[in-house]
């Protein structure tokens, strides 16, 4: 993978942690509500999001995105992931069906960063020289 691509992928991944992180602190209640989740769940992600958002711009501005760096965003995401399924695990019984649709499928997109992330880290851009 090249460099370029890992960073095209932390910065997309950034994006969509923002949409998350703005969603769950400023409209915690209404997305609680559609999802059948508390509040206070949605605004911890929303939390989660801001810190790992901030972490996936640091090592995409890089010129060479930190390996380091960019595993632990990958083991984050997979935290994440893991954290998703325990969500639905939990409160399926009160959870509408768009809101266990949106976790689930969330969770798998955000594995997918994460295997895109750790095969960046892994190869860090020798791909794109060879």
């Amino acid at each position: 993978m090249s460099i370029r691509n890992l960073r095209n992928i932390l910065v997309t991944d950034a994006v969509t942690a923002a949409a998350v992180c703005i969603a769950g602190l400023f409209a915690a209640a209404p997305v609680g509500a559609l999802f059948g989740l508390p509040a206070n769940i949605v605004a911890v992600g929303g939390w989660i999001c801001l810190v790992a958002g901030v972490l996936m711009l640091i090592a995409a501005r890089q010129a060479m995105p930190n390996p380091a760096l960019v595993k632990l965003i990958a083991v984050g995401n997979l935290g994440w992931v893991a954290a998703s399924f325990a969500v639905v695990a939990v409160f399926a019984g009160q959870m509408t069906a768009i809101g266990i649709a949106a976790v689930i499928a969330q969770a798998f997109g955000v594995l997918g960063f994460a295997i895109l992330e750790w095969k960046g880290a892994t190869t860090g851009g020798r791909a794109a020289a060879a």
